[in-house]
């Protein structure tokens, strides 16, 4: 991932996490969400049945803040992002995140919070997963 020219974060087997703050998420969340996604069986084992998780494999995370996930886009052609949280609580609720990965044995590399970024990936395997405070 870079910011301008810089590479400002880069890891190798492992995940790209999109990260969005909504309005009403709370740090509890956030580490709910950190601590479900070190241990979901999403990689594949020897038998290459989807099997083990990102800290049994020794992956890393790359954690971008994407605050256009909470886009509402049903109404007219212009998406509102006004279901983000602030800037602020955003930023927090991703610090959080990030730490709270860390803390379960995760590898963590960010961008950087707010700037303009280009991420580049390879996309190995059929996994992607949407996640949501508001979903049980």
């Amino acid at each position: 991932m870079t910011v301008g020219e810089e590479t400002v974060g880069a890891i190798g087997k492992g995940l790209v996490i999109l990260f969005c703050a909504e309005d009403g998420d709370t740090d509890a969340d956030a580490d709910f969400f950190a601590r479900k996604i070190a241990r979901m069986r999403i990689f594949e084992d020897g038998e290459g049945r989807i099997n083990l998780s990102l800290l049994d494999v020794g992956g890393a995370t790359l954690v971008v803040s994407q605050f256009t996930l909470a886009a509402q886009w049903r109404k007219g052609n212009r998406p509102s992002l006004s279901g983000a949280a602030s800037p602020q609580t955003g930023r927090r609720l991703y610090d959080c995140f990030c730490g709270q990965l860390e803390s379960e044995g995760a590898v963590v590399e960010t961008g950087r919070f707010g700037a303009r970024m280009e991420v580049a990936l390879i996309n190995e395997g059929p996994v992607t997963i949407w996640m949501n405070s508001r979903e049980g």
